[in-house]
């Protein structure tokens, strides 16, 4: 018999969803083991932790928050290119699969 695999505790425990809810957050909603649903988000905390978060030490948290959107806006959706996407970046791919002209139809 094939047993489920046994999620961490950490992520059912009441402390951890009141901290959630405290924060205006909702928990993944993912199954156990479906690592594939949570690849593109590791992946970009990992280049989020690789390129912001250990360049430095912050001293604010607004500094911090200025540098994550900073490096989203200006780098991660306009000069990281996937070859998903033809090499094009994300903003580039968006622009051509959603034109102007279609959006206000």
């Amino acid at each position: 018999m094939l047993q489920r695999p046994v999620e961490p505790a950490q992520f059912r425990s009441r402390k951890f969803l009141r901290a959630l809810a405290r924060h205006g957050l909702v928990g993944s909603m993912g199954r156990v083991g479906a690592a594939g649903d949570n690849a593109a988000m590791e992946s970009f905390f990992s280049l989020l932790q690789k390129n912001v978060l250990n360049r430095r030490s912050w001293t604010a948290r607004e500094q911090l928050r200025i540098a994550i959107v900073t490096w989203i806006e200006r780098t991660y959706h306009r000069r990281r290119r996937r070859v998903g996407l033809g090499r094009l970046t994300p903003i580039e791919y968006e622009t051509i699969m959603n034109p102007p002209a279609a959006q206000a139809a």
